[in-house]
């Protein structure tokens, strides 16, 4: 049996079956194979089999017969589709891509399911109480350590396991620092009430400062009635400059410049 190539097949004949060339366009996609490390092959128009394109450039249907299987003493009928031109007019790499995607979804799911399984890992186990570091208070360890001696029993008298031994030794530091702690916390109270009060005297010594001219202004600010006239209006009102004569050359100056600007072009 003769091995099928890679190679594309010779054309041994320019003839043709004198049709218009097939585009593989117009064509159902998966009607044709056209990957490039395979050799090109395609189902004929006519006889719905599956034929061999022959040729690199000048492509044609190889020529076949209509049925392989014919009755004893007849001759073999020649395909019409037999010799048939072909022009690939498709973008060959988005076709393969486009049937290998087909090829994946058709695949059973047993066979597109990875053969390594990897598994969700286990959450891992919670840290023990007596490794917690968290902020150590009187109140939080002596619960702990009372809680862990009433469920353990290991801690009888002054004998504790390896989780309440920690637990023990943390309390006993928690007495030890509750003073120093306290004492801390009142201090800094203190200090808050101190910075209060500076701030507060701060504010009075300010007022101190400047609260005559404030009331003093404050006071001044009396309501006006309805049609009177405004302290900055009426006959006492100074309307001429101080320095008349600096006034007046300096409007003999402003019109002497204003004098040198050229007047706008007209338009006309």
């Amino acid at each position: 049996m003769a091995r099928n190539r890679k190679r594309p097949g010779k054309v041994r004949t320019k003839r043709n079956n004198r049709r218009e060339p097939l585009l593989l366009s117009t064509m159902a996609p998966e009607d044709y194979n056209v990957r490039p490390d395979e050799v090109m092959s395609i189902a004929c128009p006519d006889c719905r089999t599956w034929r061999r394109i022959m040729g690199t450039y000048d492509l044609k249907i190889r020529e076949h017969c209509i049925s392989g299987k014919v009755a004893e003493g007849t001759e073999h009928t020649l395909c019409p589709g037999s010799n048939q031109a072909v022009i690939v007019d498709i973008d060959v790499r988005r076709w393969q891509v486009r049937q290998d995607r087909l090829l994946r979804e058709a695949m059973p799911q047993d066979n597109r399911r990875a053969a390594q399984q990897f598994y969700k890992p286990l959450p891992a186990p919670a840290v023990p109480v007596s490794r917690i570091t968290a902020e150590v208070t009187l109140e939080g360890a002596r619960q702990s350590y009372l809680a862990h001696r009433k469920g353990c029993i290991r801690c009888v008298g002054g004998q504790h396991c390896l989780d309440g031994g920690p637990l023990a030794r943390r309390f006993v530091l928690a007495l030890q620092q509750d003073p120093a702690r306290r004492e801390a916390e009142r201090e800094a109270v203190r200090q808050a009430h101190r910075q209060e009060r500076a701030r507060l005297g701060f504010r009075a010594a300010q007022w101190d400062m400047y609260g005559t001219t404030v009331e003093a202004a404050n006071n001044q600010c009396r309501k006006r009635e309805s049609d009177t006239l405004s302290e900055f209006r009426g006959p006492g009102l100074p309307m001429l400059p101080q320095d008349v004569t600096a006034y007046d050359r300096r409007q003999a100056e402003l019109g002497k410049q204003y004098g040198r600007k050229r007047p706008a072009p007209s338009a006309t």
